[in-house]
């Protein structure tokens, strides 16, 4: 029993090492890869290698599978490279496995001592972040000494011998036993590397480890499909795609079997580096040779999984990934990409009242609440997918991010509050008191409804790339914007004194609209102070920018 727990213990220290490395390498460079894998990788061979490599740093091709499935359902990245992603990271976790079961017990101790070191001096920095990885490093090395030590005791067991033994070669049974492996200890390695030491001390044949190893795969392309159930249909599909592939692999292997194993017979190799080598090897050519129907692939996926229309209702979100909650680059991409989108639906409400205004457009009362309704959804979503973010764990830069977030994502939610009451100020006015403006004051309030759409566009610009010049120029815009509202007001009183009967019957609108377009403005344009305080450019001058 004790040997049993000695096993299963070390397996888990195995997934908590690969977890601390994937999320301190996502940490230190999770915007570098994000970068790299949301390209549009029209060519397949470039994301086959991206995969390869993303899948060597981050130390697991479920990480990489979480990646990918993750910005095809953001929209970042089509199906197909996507696809061609997943079959390089499984040449990449192959890789990675003949590398840790290289003798590095030297390196554990020194691993996880430097590790400790710089994450606890240096918590909050990139070195800090860099010793965790480093901390995560030294336990996978510890952690397969520890199922090799472990596994030793079992294979020796005649009760283990007489359950293996039932294991005669069969391929699909060999791969449903490796699948289970693989699904029981959470990683395709640790099963891999079980069976190697399985095949080293007889207990299994090379056969029915070439099996095992074949099923290990499956059962990683299940676990990723399974983690994919609660992402859109564009997630899954990616995860479709991969398990499909490892099947088709296990159909590919089934006539090569038997001359296969004499072959590896012949070489003068241990059986454990026979099986690790056979497990790069079979990955390698099936991923090569399938690469080239990515293509197909996706098209079957497309129709085994097709896009559902969303249900009626309020708008929901697309972007917010709770699987990049533990990376905090990725979990505030997303959270950025939500707001735009909030930024999309007070630009829609913008252009109603334009119409509202000028009369070409009367009936849209329904269609404003309802756009209302989908700024306050998305809003809240993003409120509560930033409020999940473990903040304890975000350096300087990231943290300042998340405010500039919330902060924006406030200001568009009141946006949308005082456009709603604009649109039912006019349209109560046209239509229950018959009245309506003068072409004077249409043209004035049209004027300045064009300078807000460009401040409001600007300023979401401004919020995007944190360009200071953009910001100089957003403050600029307000100013003008505050100096065009107050001439306007001023001819509005001046017509007032000629007694013009539209300008006398809808002043109190006109005044009321020219204020709340103000206010929007100022909501529009506060994305700039918050980047220019933190601008090392002195471009902030209270003497110099005044706020409204």
């Amino acid at each position: 029993m004790l040997t049993l727990l000695n096993l299963l213990s070390a397996v888990a220290l195995l997934i908590w090492g690969t977890h601390i490395v994937r999320t301190g390498i996502l940490r230190v460079f999770g915007t570098a890869l994000r970068r790299l894998l949301s390209q549009n990788m029209s060519k397949r061979p470039l994301a086959f290698i991206a995969g390869i490599l993303v899948t060597a740093v981050v130390q697991s091709s479920n990480a990489t599978a979480m990646l990918t499935t993750s910005f095809v359902g953001q929209g970042l990245m089509a199906l197909t490279p996507a696809l061609a992603i997943m079959l390089g990271a499984d040449v990449g976790t192959a890789l990675m496995s003949r590398v840790l079961t290289l003798d590095l017990s030297w390196l554990s101790p020194l691993l996880i001592f430097l590790g400790v070191v710089f994450f606890l001096s240096r918590k909050q920095t990139r070195a800090g972040q860099m010793g965790r990885v480093s901390i995560g490093l030294g336990l996978i090395v510890l952690a397969l000494q520890l199922i090799v030590e472990a596994a030793a005791p079992i294979t020796q067991a005649q009760g283990v011998k007489v359950l293996f033994a039932s294991l005669t070669g069969d391929i699909l049974l060999d791969a449903l036993v490796g699948a289970l492996f693989a699904m029981i200890s959470y990683s395709s390695l640790a099963a891999v590397l079980l069976t190697a030491t399985l095949a080293e001390a007889g207990v299994i044949s090379l056969p029915v480890a070439i099996g095992l190893v074949v099923g290990a795969n499956i059962g990683s392309g299940l676990l990723a499909f399974i983690s994919t159930n609660m992402q859109n249909t564009a997630g899954r599909q990616v995860a479709l795609g991969s398990l499909l592939y490892k099947l088709l692999g296990l159909v590919l292997i089934i006539p090569v079997l038997d001359p296969l194993a004499h072959w590896l017979d012949t070489l003068n190799l241990d059986v454990q580096s026979l099986v690790i080598g056979f497990h790069l090897l079979y990955n390698s050519l099936r991923c090569v040779v399938l690469l080239p129907t990515v293509g197909p692939m996706a098209r079957l996926c497309a129709w085994l999984l097709p896009e559902r229309p969303e249900a009626g209702g309020r708008a929901k979100s697309r972007h917010l990934d709770p699987s990049a909650l533990d990376t905090p680059s990725l979990a505030l991409a997303n959270a950025v990409r939500e707001t735009l989108r909030v930024g999309d639906i007070i630009d829609s409400m913008l252009n109603s009242m334009l119409g509202v205004l000028r009369g070409t457009h009367t009936a849209v009362a329904q269609e404003l609440r309802e756009r209302s309704d989908d700024a306050e959804a998305l809003y809240s979503s993003i409120k509560l997918y930033l409020a999940q973010m473990p903040r304890e764990d975000l350096g300087e830069q990231d943290s300042r991010r998340w405010a500039e977030i919330i902060e924006l994502a406030i200001n568009l939610k009141l946006a949308s509050d005082v456009i709603e009451r604009m649109l039912r100020k006019i349209q109560q006015q046209k239509t229950a008191q018959r009245r309506s403006f003068s072409e004077v004051g249409l043209d004035e309030l049209a004027s300045l409804h064009s300078q807000l759409m460009a401040n409001l566009r600007l300023g979401l610009s401004v919020f995007l790339s944190g360009d200071p010049e953009s910001a100089r120029q957003l403050l600029r815009e307000k100013r003008r914007f505050r100096a065009h509202e107050r001439r306007l007001a001023h001819a509005h009183v001046s017509r007032l004194q000629l007694k013009v009967v539209q300008s006398i019957e809808t002043s109190s609108l006109h005044l009321e609209l020219i204020a709340d377009m103000k206010r929007l403005n100022s909501l529009f344009c506060s994305s700039a102070y918050v980047v220019l305080e933190h601008a090392d450019t002195g471009a902030l001058l209270p003497e110099k920018v005044q706020d409204n």
